[in-house]
C-alpha cells in the first residue's frame, strides 16, 4: 500500500495513469469517468452545496464542484496531492490527514450536505470504514449522503470473481466494499454498479 510519500511521488502522473486503465476498461479504474460524473450530477441537483471530500488526491472531482459554485472541504494525507488541488482551487479548505484516523479537528467543526470520496476509501479495512462512515454519518444534515465511488462490488461473489480474473494485476493490499456485508451496518446503504470493477455506494443521512 502507498504510504503519503508513495502518493506524493505518483501526484504529477495520477490522472494520466487513471485515463489510461480507464479508457482500456481495465481493473482498477474501469468506469472510473462514469462514477465522477454520476457523483457530481448527483450534487448538482443542490445549489451551492457543502461537500467534503475525503480523499480528493489531484481534486479533479472537487474542481469540477468548485467551479460551479460549491463549497469545498477537503482531506487528504498527500501534501503534493493538496498542493496540486489548491492551486485548482484556491478558496477551498483542504487539509492533510490520514482518514484512517478520522476527520482532523477543522473539518469536524462544520456539517455537510454531501461527503464523497472516490477511489480513497479502499485503503481501510472492512472495519475502519465502518468506523469512518459512521463519524461522517454525524456531520451530514439531515438529508445529506454519502457517496463512495470506488473499486466496488453487490457481493463478495463477484469481487473474487473479479479478483480470478484480474490475476497479477490485483491488489492484494487494497480492501474493496462489498455492498451487501456493509448494508449490515447500514441498512439504508444502496449500490450502483458502473462497471465489472466499481459502483457507487450511497449512504442517506
Amino acid at each position: 500500500m502507498l504510504d503519503h510519500k508513495g502518493f506524493d511521488l505518483w501526484a504529477d502522473g495520477y490522472d494520466a495513469d487513471v485515463d489510461i486503465t480507464d479508457d482500456d476498461n481495465e481493473y482498477p479504474f474501469a468506469g472510473y469517468k462514469n462514477i465522477l460524473g454520476s457523483i457530481y450530477r448527483t450534487i448538482m441537483y443542490k445549489p451551492n452545496a457543502v461537500v467534503l471530500d475525503i480523499g480528493f488526491g489531484t481534486g479533479t472531482l472537487a474542481a469540477k464542484l468548485y467551479e460551479k459554485g460549491c463549497v469545498i472541504y477537503g482531506q487528504d494525507f498527500s501534501s503534493k496531492m493538496i498542493e496540486l488541488a489548491s492551486e485548482k482551487m484556491p478558496d477551498a479548505r483542504l487539509y492533510r490527514g490520514d482518514f484512517a484516523q478520522g476527520l482532523v479537528e477543522p473539518l469536524k467543526e462544520h456539517v455537510y450536505d454531501f461527503i464523497v470520496a472516490t477511489y480513497s476509501i479502499h485503503h481501510l479495512t472492512d472495519e475502519q470504514k465502518i468506523l469512518l462512515l459512521r463519524e461522517l454519518l454525524h456531520h451530514l444534515h439531515d438529508g445529506g449522503r454519502i457517496l463512495i465511488g470506488d473499486v466496488a462490488f453487490e457481493t463478495r461473489e463477484e469481487l473474487d470473481k473479479c479478483r480470478m480474473e484480474s490475476g497479477d494485476d490485483w491488489d492484494d493490499e487494497e480492501y474493496y466494499c462489498v455492498a451487501e456485508e456493509l448494508r449490515k451496518a447500514f441498512p439504508n446503504l444502496s449500490f450502483e454498479k458502473m462497471s465489472f470493477c466499481s459502483g457507487i455506494i450511497s449512504v442517506n443521512k
